[in-house]
């Protein structure tokens, strides 16, 4: 989807728009006040004072109305340059402007607004020629916000919008918007049971119900597998550590903001721990290790924990606490190369599995300025980012660079993935680090029999299960593989008097084979059940009525299809085993 804020030409429009909006609102209500209405990715918003009147949805159609009526008449959108006296003057009855102005510099002595018909407004602009070019906008949802964003001020109401250049350009994006709602994770994640949220527990902290835990778990089992046989190791480490670990890895002078406040146990200070490399350190340093041990990968399931603004927590794809599919693998200088290309191997043969197709590679650097962001060591930084280059160059992907987006310890490697709908996603990344080791006092003892300090790849294929799993279900609509399906085989007898004992009979071979599956034997009306096991998106529904009884058969059907099949029982066990077996 288009980022309306970064489109120059959208965001004058859509800016432009919101001036439109507000005047709409002011003729319909005359005591309403405005505070701020900027561009967003998605379009516009304005936040409104409108004293006790509450706006619903129920009211944007008549704003709506009031909008075209004034794009019609055409206005011209003057812009006029005024003192901060004059601006004071202006706006004397109305407390949001007053307050605006007073917090703009003193240097400000020239002040701009512009003046549509009989509305006037502050703005730096720019905006468009007349009111005329808004005609093509749809108002899209009301909401309350805080003055401010501080929860401790009053409420307001944020109406939302989107204003295109042509009608078919806006109706391309509602159609968008459309599709967006049907694929929204959370929607999906409450109809099929997958995970649940409550304030009881806290925001940004999801809870994955049975079905959901049954893809996560599958998901962990693939990883696992494909890891095990690259010879990873995995561990479990605490989810706390003490602040003076986080000290020691230099995540407590570069990462503090986004970690969750101290608590204090006897005379230590511990934290959730936002990510688990200093664990993983200290593991590699509970022995020496020669040489001839490296590269050692070491992997974990690992729940850590973030601090994410309450604004930008969003069902499992931004979260405060989360699992990563981290490792982290050590290595000798001569083997980053080798090890930095399987990993990137290792990403692009996941994302074949699940048919990720449309991705980037994103060469994260420091910035050689930013002296407070990133470890000082000019020799260590660019001979880091040149091995990046190199593999990246001799695997013959494409990739574009990012500065200011590494690490505080290293530059890394990061795919962004286009998901079906919305901006691009990271998933998976992978990162060098020179200096972590350094500051951990790792070592090795090389071929000369002296000690060395090792590079460490900070690695996480998936990022985090949560993320995956977002991802996933929108790319999916919630239609899940075969494998990963948490009921991949509903069993529906016709007849419960005649037909549920058969019924069972199925369900046991069934469950025998590892399938996981449902027997609905409610008293409820076939059809219905049916139209039930559809509308949860099970891959296969099976009938069972009096030809499957005698024949000793099964009759299925698969989702999406009313095309109805039969087979023999054990012909349809290998059939299902083998679809999960391969992943289809």
């Amino acid at each position: 989807m288009i980022n309306i804020k970064e489109d120059e030409k959208l965001n004058v429009l859509n800016h432009s728009c919101a001036h439109l909006m507000a005047q709409a609102v002011k003729h319909l209500y005359p005591k309403a006040l405005f505070w701020v209405g900027p561009v967003i990715e998605e379009g516009f918003y304005y936040d409104i004072d409108l004293g006790d009147v509450t706006l619903t949805e129920d009211d944007l159609p008549a704003i709506e109305k009031e909008m075209k009526k004034l794009a019609k008449d055409g206005k011209r959108i003057i812009r006029k340059e005024i003192s901060k006296q004059d601006a004071l003057t202006m706006f004397k009855d109305d407390p949001y402007k007053i307050d605006l102005i007073n917090r703009m510099d003193e240097a400000d002595t020239v002040i701009s607004c512009y003046t549509q018909g009989d509305f006037t407004d502050l703005c730096r602009g720019p905006h468009v020629e007349t009111v005329k070019e808004c005609k093509n906008f749809k108002l899209l949802k009301v909401s309350g916000a805080y003055w401010k964003g501080d929860k401790n001020n009053h409420m307001l109401q944020r109406i939302y919008g989107v204003c295109f250049p042509t009608s078919e350009e806006l109706e391309a994006h509602l159609q968008e918007l459309e599709e967006q709602k049907l694929r929204d994770h959370r929607k999906i994640g409450k109809e099929q049971e997958l995970f649940m949220n409550d304030e009881l527990v806290g925001s940004g902290m999801p809870l994955w119900l049975p079905n959901g835990a049954i893809i996560r778990k599958q998901l962990e089992n693939y990883i696992y597998e494909k890891e095990q046989k690259l010879g990873y190791h995995h561990v479990y480490t605490p989810c706390v550590g003490t602040v003076n670990l986080y000290k020691t890895s230099g995540h407590w002078d570069h990462y503090q903001e986004n970690m969750f406040p101290t608590m204090k146990v006897d005379e230590e200070e511990f934290v959730l721990r936002p990510m688990n490399c200093p664990h993983h350190m200290l593991i590699y340093k509970n022995k020496m290790h020669s040489y001839r041990d490296l590269p050692i990968r070491i992997g974990e399931f690992a729940t850590d924990f973030r601090y994410e603004a309450s604004g930008a927590v969003k069902g499992l794809e931004r979260v405060r606490c989360m699992c990563q599919n981290d490792a982290h693998i050590f290595v000798t200088p001569e083997q980053i190369k080798d090890e930095f290309k399987k990993v990137v191997n290792l990403i692009l043969d996941v994302y074949r599995d699940f048919g990720i197709k449309e991705y980037k590679f994103r060469l994260s650097l420091r910035d050689k300025n930013d002296k407070e962001k990133y470890f000082d060591d000019d020799k260590m930084w660019d001979e880091a980012e040149n091995k990046l280059r190199e593999v990246l160059n001799e695997l013959d992907v494409e990739y574009f660079e990012a500065i200011g987006e590494a690490a505080f310890y290293g530059p890394k490697l990061d795919v962004e993935v286009k998901p079906a709908v919305g901006n691009n996603v990271t998933l998976s990344t992978c990162q060098l680090d020179f200096l972590l080791p350094r500051r951990f006092d790792l070592s090795y003892i090389d071929n000369k029999g002296e000690k060395q300090v090792p590079v460490v790849l900070h690695r996480a294929i998936f990022g985090t299960f949560d993320r995956f799993t977002a991802f996933l279900i929108e790319e999916t609509k919630g239609i899940f593989p075969l494998w990963l399906a948490p009921v991949q085989v509903n069993i529906i007898p016709v007849n419960n008097d005649y037909h549920l004992e058969y019924a069972q009979k199925i369900y046991d071979l069934l469950l025998e084979s590892g399938i996981r599956l449902e027997l609905d034997s409610r008293n409820e009306k076939l059809s219905y059940k049916m139209r039930e096991s559809q509308t949860r998106k099970i891959p296969y529904t099976l009938i069972l009525g009096d030809n499957e009884l005698n024949n000793q058969q099964i009759s299925y059907r698969t989702f999406g299809s009313k095309e109805t099949t039969t087979l023999d029982i054990k012909e349809f066990i290998n059939k299902i085993k083998s679809q999960i077996a391969n992943k289809e």
